[in-house]
């Protein structure tokens, strides 16, 4: 922040006149913009909640008072203002602030967010707490409007307003989650802020009925339910009312004096408030303005122009999808893609432009994408859900009751598995492997390379199960797949592939764990150890009948990206034990904990996953084999 401006804490905020306080909005989105122009990070969501942040430090007492933010992306100026400044600049970096609201990080950090929706429900449990220990602080959840599409946010109002305690939900309107908003609850705030006509006629018809008091009761009645019905065909608002919210707005969420008066106002209350602000998303940055989704989570780029830096190199993981998708889409008129709020982001852009009916964006709403490609694929498609590991998750019980348990073909592309790096413990897709494996009758790929990915949704497409790929975030390996997009291999089901051979000690690595597996390999040769590699391709069903003959003939480490519990390593392990080799047979993953934010290569070497830590642990392996 510039030096007219020494905020250390909320509390300098407060001694600050509106006018000050636009001055200052206007300082915190210059360091936003510097900042995330060299480090990455989430832009246009940040830039547009400024003035909100601002007035909920001067109209609230925090940390005593509790703000949740929902998602996190929107937390910078939060960041700046609670006695962080000195040290934003180490955003997103190994080692400095998160991207996102951490308790480890600041009192004023209540929530540890990442994933969309829970501000509500968590918020409520907050008051709650507060109601049952007789304290006295105000709760605040600051949620979008595209969260709202999420049946978790959904449940949160539906059980606040039926407790009735005092808790205020402000609503962040700006017509935008990741990708575009859609569905049924955009359309009702649409229709919120653009109903003037429901105010006019509202205050007309209650002139009316107060001048006619020698009406009869039941005409009384009559007119008053016409009002009603009005308000419900012009006016949505009804609808949070009628789960048991007082409504204010929609007001303007750049007017820092109009947002004072309505929040005091709703602190006043005893009641559950609905606070709805109408917001710019990339407000103050015009390219960010313009294009609110590219500039959502951009990398580096040019502060002055807005151009994203590119990198040289192969393409994206997702890109490679995406292509994919639509060459197989062109021969199969069954194919569908479905994604929850992430249409570019999983790399069915174009898709979704080549065959618009075939496309479905569900919101943020994972839960429901895998039950409604459940149901496409019970009448006759054949259904791809596209959604990052991390959010996949949400989806577990349906994946299990909707999909498996019914015996329906689904496919899941699942992006960004293992460490995605910079947006850290939140978004790491660290389990996927561990509880797909879980489910019974589902194929589990992961791809070493483009042309793999290209042949495992050919395969998953062909053979009858559920299939699972998972693929990392970033740039691929480099290999030409357009070959493969002509002339797709059809996998053999739960066959691994030997990359190489050797007489001391194997290394069986899966996914974006093959690759450095070879590298380990090269400095082992040099160092006189003849070291196999094989690249597992399956996880489930794995290559049983190689590992049995592996595990006869010298030790054998498996290499993966995720956690050690329930991964391949795991089922190898388990599996070697019924053959009694199992005291050879050593695994490598991720480690049992959550792993911090940083770039992919850094933490890869952090958790031990670089081509030096698996040749190291390959040399304490065939040590600990031969001195036995």
């Amino acid at each position: 922040m510039s030096e007219s401006f020494d905020i250390k804490s909320p509390e300098d905020l407060k001694r600050l006149s509106p006018k000050e306080l636009r001055a200052l909005a206007a300082d915190l989105r210059a360091r936003i913009i510097d900042t995330v122009s060299k480090n990455g990070g989430h832009l246009a969501s940040s830039l547009g909640v400024v003035e909100l942040t601002l007035v909920l430090h001067t109209v609230f007492d925090t940390p005593k008072d509790k703000i949740v933010w929902d998602v996190g992306h929107q937390s910078y100026a939060h960041k700046l203002v609670t006695g962080r400044s000195h040290r934003f600049h180490t955003l997103r970096r190994l080692g400095g602030l998160s991207g996102f609201p951490k308790r480890a990080e600041s009192p004023y950090d209540v929530y540890d967010t990442g994933h969309a929706s829970g501000s509500i429900s968590y918020a409520l449990g907050l008051a709650k707490a507060r109601d049952l220990r007789g304290e006295d602080y105000h709760v605040v959840a600051v949620i979008g409007d595209g969260s709202l599409t999420s049946g978790l946010a959904f449940e949160g109002l539906n059980n606040a307003g039926g407790l009735g305690s005092r808790l205020i939900v402000v609503v962040n309107d700006n017509s935008m989650s990741i990708s575009e908003n859609v569905g049924g609850l955009s359309f009702h705030l649409t229709a919120i802020r653009m109903a003037p006509i429901y105010r006019s006629a509202k205050e007309r018809l209650e002139k009316v009925l107060d001048r006619m008091p020698s009406l009869g009761p039941q005409a009384v009645e009559m007119l008053r339910r016409l009002k009603g019905g009005l308000k419900h065909l012009l006016f949505p608002e009804a609808w949070f009312e009628s789960l048991g919210f007082s409504y204010y707005g929609p007001i303007d969420g750049h007017d820092i004096e109009g947002m004072q008066r309505v929040l005091r106002d709703a602190k006043a209350l005893k009641e559950p408030v609905i606070v709805h602000v109408v917001t710019k998303k990339g407000k103050g940055y015009e390219p960010a303005e313009k294009d609110p989704e590219r500039y959502h989570g951009p990398g580096p780029f040019d502060p002055a122009t807005g151009e994203i830096y590119r990198k040289d190199g192969p393409p994206a993981w997702n890109k490679v999808f995406g292509e994919a998708m639509c060459a197989f889409a062109k021969t199969n008129p069954r194919l569908v893609a479905i994604t929850a709020a992430m249409s570019d982001g999983t790399g069915l852009g174009e898709f979704k432009e080549l065959f618009p009916d075939r496309f479905f964006d569900v919101g943020i709403a994972e839960s429901h994408a895998v039950t409604y490609a459940a149901g496409l694929a019970q009448g006759g498609m054949l259904p791809v859900v596209a959604i990052y590991s991390t959010f996949l998750q949400r989806s577990y019980d349906q994946i299990v009751q909707d999909v498996s348990q019914q015996r329906l073909k689904v496919v899941f592309a699942i992006d960004r598995a293992g460490l995605v790096g910079d947006d850290g413990e939140t978004h790491h897709g660290e389990f996927d492997l561990s509880y797909l494996r879980t489910v019974p009758g589902m194929v589990v790929m992961a791809p070493k390379d483009e042309i793999e990915l290209v042949n495992m949704l050919h395969t998953a497409f062909q053979i009858p199960e559920s299939c699972a790929v998972r693929y990392p975030r970033g740039a691929a390996i480099g290999a030409d797949y357009r070959e493969a997009l002509e002339k797709p291999e059809l996998l053999e089901t739960g066959k691994a592939e030997v990359l190489q051979s050797g007489s001391d000690v194997t290394v069986m690595a899966v996914g974006s764990a093959v690759y450095p597996a070879l590298q380990a390999a090269e400095i082992l040769s040099g160092e006189g150890v003849s070291c196999a590699v094989v690249n597992a391709r399956f996880v489930k069903p794995f290559d049983r009948e190689l590992v049995a003959r592996l595990v006869k003939t010298g030790p054998l480490l498996v290499v993966e990206e995720n956690v050690p519990a329930g991964g391949l390593g795991e089922a190898v392990l388990s599996f070697a034990a019924g053959t009694g080799e199992h005291r050879e047979v050593a695994t490598l993953s991720l480690p049992d904990a959550f792993v911090q934010h940083g770039p992919q290569s850094e933490l890869r070497k952090l958790s031990g996953l670089d081509a030096e830590s698996i040749a190291e642990r390959v040399r304490r392996l065939v040590k600990e084999a031969y001195d036995r």
